[in-house]
Formats: C-alpha cells, sequence, structure tokens
C-alpha cells in the first residue's frame, strides 16, 4: 500500500467522540410565570476600582460677577452712547458746519470705510462730527459697534415720520463723533417717499437745526442713485467721491456727475465736489497705479493726496465695532486716515 492510502486510514480513525451536555441551564425547564413576577429582587452591590472613580473638583468653579461680564462686553466692542439731549456742552467754539456727503453709486469701494474713519480722525483732531447712515445695511451704525435690533429709531422716523432729529441721535460713541443711525427700516423708504411731499428735501430740513452744533456732517450713502441719494445730494454742501484703484470703479464716476449737474442744476446750486478719495490701493499693481495717474489727470487738484490702502486691519475694525484710529492707531491705514482729515480741514 502507498504512502497516501496509509494516511487515509489514519484519518478516518481519528474521530472525536459526541460531547454530552451536562449544563443545567440548556436543559428544557418548565417556568411558572407567578413564580417570576414574585421573585425577589437582589441588589447587586457595585465595587469601583479607584482608577474607575470619577475625580473631584479641587476648586469650586466662581461665578461671574456683573462687572466681569461688563469687562467682557467691552473687549467684544459693545458701544456706550448717550442720548443727544445729554451730551456735554462742546469745549470749542464752531464755525461754519459744511455738510459732505460721501457718495458713489457703486458698491464695495469704500464709502462706509471711509465715513467711519474719517468721522473717528476728525473727532480725534478736536472736530466735532455726526455721522448720518443713509445706507440701509447699516454699516457706518454697526461699525461703530452699535446693536441696530436695539434701536427702536433711525433716520427712517426722521425722514417719514414726525420724530425731530435730536431724539434719534446717538452721542459719543467716539471721540467728537455722534451718529445718526440706520436700521433695515429704512429700506422701505425709497417707496414711501415717493408719494411724500418735497420728498428730495426731507434730510436737509432734518440736518438744517443742527448747523452750529457741528463742525462737520457726514453722510455715508446707499450704493444707488435713488431717493435717498438724492436727498443726500440735495443736503450737502459738498461732496467726498472714493473711488477704489481698480477699472470698473472708473465706470460709476461718470454717471455720478450726470447726476449731481442735474441735482445742482435743480434743487441745490452750490453742490460740487470736495475732494475724490482712491481707495483700496495696492502698490504692488500696475493697474492701481494707473488708475491713480487717471484720476489725477482727469480730476486735478480735486483729488486729495492721501492714498487709502488695502490693509487687513481696515477689514477687521469694524468685526470690533471700532473705527482704524481705535482699533489699530499705528497701523499705516490709520495714519493715511489722519492725513486725510487733515487734507479736508485745509480745505474750508
Amino acid at each position: 500500500m502507498g504512502l497516501f492510502s496509509s494516511r487515509k486510514r489514519n484519518q478516518k480513525a481519528e474521530k472525536t467522540a459526541p460531547v454530552e451536555a451536562k449544563d443545567s441551564l440548556i436543559e428544557e425547564q418548565e417556568y411558572n410565570i407567578d413564580d417570576v413576577e414574585n421573585a425577589p429582587i437582589i441588589e447587586r452591590e457595585i465595587v469601583q476600582t479607584p482608577s474607575e472613580q470619577p475625580s473631584q473638583p479641587s476648586e469650586e468653579i466662581p461665578e461671574v460677577t456683573n462687572s466681569e461680564s461688563s469687562d467682557n462686553e467691552e473687549e467684544l466692542g459693545e458701544r456706550t452712547y448717550v442720548a443727544f439731549k445729554d451730551k456735554a456742552p462742546v469745549q470749542h467754539s464752531i464755525g461754519q458746519t459744511r455738510i459732505l456727503a460721501i457718495i458713489n453709486q457703486k458698491g464695495g469701494v469704500g464709502k462706509s470705510t471711509t465715513a467711519v474713519n474719517l468721522a473717528a480722525a476728525l473727532g480725534e483732531k478736536n472736530k466735532e462730527v455726526l455721522l448720518v447712515d443713509l445706507d440701509p445695511q447699516g454699516n457706518a451704525t454697526s461699525g461703530y459697534g452699535i446693536d441696530k435690533r436695539e434701536l427702536d429709531t433711525c433716520v427712517y422716523n426722521v425722514l417719514l415720520g414726525d420724530t425731530p432729529v435730536e431724539d434719534v441721535i446717538l452721542a459719543n460713541v467716539a471721540k467728537g463723533v455722534d451718529i445718526l443711525p440706520s436700521t433695515i427700516n429704512l429700506a422701505g423708504a425709497e417707496v414711501e417717499l415717493v408719494n411724500e411731499m418735497a420728498r428730495e428735501n426731507r434730510l436737509k430740513n432734518s440736518l438744517g437745526s443742527l448747523r452750529g452744533f457741528y463742525d462737520y456732517i457726514l453722510i455715508d450713502c446707499p450704493p444707488s442713485l435713488g431717493l435717498l441719494t438724492i436727498n443726500a445730494l440735495v443736503a450737502a454742501d459738498k461732496l467726498i467721491v472714493p473711488i477704489q484703484c481698480e477699472f470698473y470703479a472708473l465706470e460709476g464716476v461718470t454717471k455720478l456727475l450726470d447726476s449731481m449737474k442735474r441735482v445742482k442744476t435743480m434743487l441745490n446750486p452750490s453742490l460740487d465736489i470736495y475732494g475724490i478719495v482712491l481707495t483700496m490701493y495696492d502698490s504692488r499693481t500696475n493697474l492701481a497705479r494707473q488708475v491713480v495717474d487717471e484720476v489725477r489727470s482727469y480730476f486735478g487738484s480735486a483729488t486729495f493726496n492721501t492714498v487709502i490702502p488695502r490693509s487687513v486691519k481696515l477689514s477687521e475694525a469694524p468685526s470690533y465695532g471700532q473705527s482704524i484710529i481705535e482699533y489699530a492707531p499705528d497701523n499705516k491705514g490709520a495714519q493715511c486716515y489722519r492725513d486725510l482729515a487733515q487734507e479736508v480741514i485745509d480745505r474750508e
């Protein structure tokens, strides 16, 4: 017999005996339901080892007091202000009030940034400034850390209601700066003003009573040429036009100039350009330098010498509810707005 046949015989011979089930648990038993329900409950004691026992805190968590919570709110940029009637008297003599509308029909060119930071820079130079937020987005209002949801009234109530402007102004939002705030309610003013008498003069009539209280009244205009912008053009003495250092920004300026000429002919003969501000300048690009040269060659001496650069700090400041003067006083953008404020003062 061969080797493989002997292996087959051995494999057949190796058989395991059947395992007898000796565990009583697997035997079939009959249970009475009454015995199960009346069975005693055996409590099981659980013993934890020292490693498994929960660790007790060594120190109690201190409660946050009101003073600490208020300090945290100040760190988050929440703004304190007073009513206009409670404002302290101005310590310097105020001459002729200048109303300047910061305007450009194109969005994203730095209107609100210029309005907020120019107002703060003028206030730092001991000027009294009122910032009028005429944009329904309310960027100038939130740029000073004011929660628009907590406001009961805004510039909308001044334009379409019987609310005196003095009852809406928030004073001392920064050094030398008061603000006439805006909320989303202003979005409906464009439609509601259509059927009103003397609708183009609403803002002018409201701000007329404030002449002599402020050195400058700055109007942050919406990015459009609707009735709100027309109100700003009629109320303003002069215009400050921010122009972004990009090609598309130049296209909107011609339409703005046409609108300014029509308003000047029919509604506001004294209206003129106070200055052109070049914003978001990036010296690394040839296009930015070409736009600067183009604007200076067209507008001449009307263009401010100060050019506002692109800056991360300028973009961060509104999220903290502060101007660049407060948020990063040593930043290049802060110094540029100080220089711009000095140019505005020198052009009086």
